[in-house]
């Protein structure tokens, strides 16, 4: 029950561009520029990093159905390259760029909420001395 009230929340506020804590202060300074700061309770933003994440969802979710549209004039009407760039590039920016901010929005509500840390690589634990590892598998 937990993992869904906090599921919800990550989406209504990464939705929203509301802070993943409060809920209240902006997200972004601009149209994809996190702010530096929640204006309400202060959570520094810096632990966000959420890089081509957004980019590479929102284009691998639309690329599908506005790819299908536009082989599906060419295939129907054999229109000039200048119809697909009237009808194709319109619909492709029309359909990726309102919902970039969103995307990044739950992105960061997600990194949160669930306490995501960049990646480290751990050193191997030190044997004990004396003792080798054998090489026979």
């Amino acid at each position: 029950m937990a993992q869904a009230a906090a599921a919800q929340s990550i989406v209504r506020v990464g939705i929203r561009g509301r802070c993943p804590r409060c809920g209240e202060g902006k997200l972004f300074a601009g149209f994809l520029k996190l702010a530096p700061r929640c204006s309400v309770c202060g959570l520094d933003y810096s632990f966000a990093d959420p890089a081509d994440g957004p980019a590479f969802f929102v284009m691998m979710t639309m690329a599908f159905p506005v790819t299908a549209f536009s082989i599906w004039v060419e295939l129907a009407y054999e229109p000039p390259v200048w119809v697909h760039l009237v009808t194709t590039l319109p619909l492709l920016l029309l359909a990726c760029i309102p919902i970039l901010r969103p995307i990044k929005g739950i992105l960061v509500a997600s990194q949160y909420i669930n306490k995501a840390e960049e990646g480290r690589f751990e050193r191997p634990k030190e044997q004990s001395r004396g003792h080798r590892p054998s090489n026979n598998g």
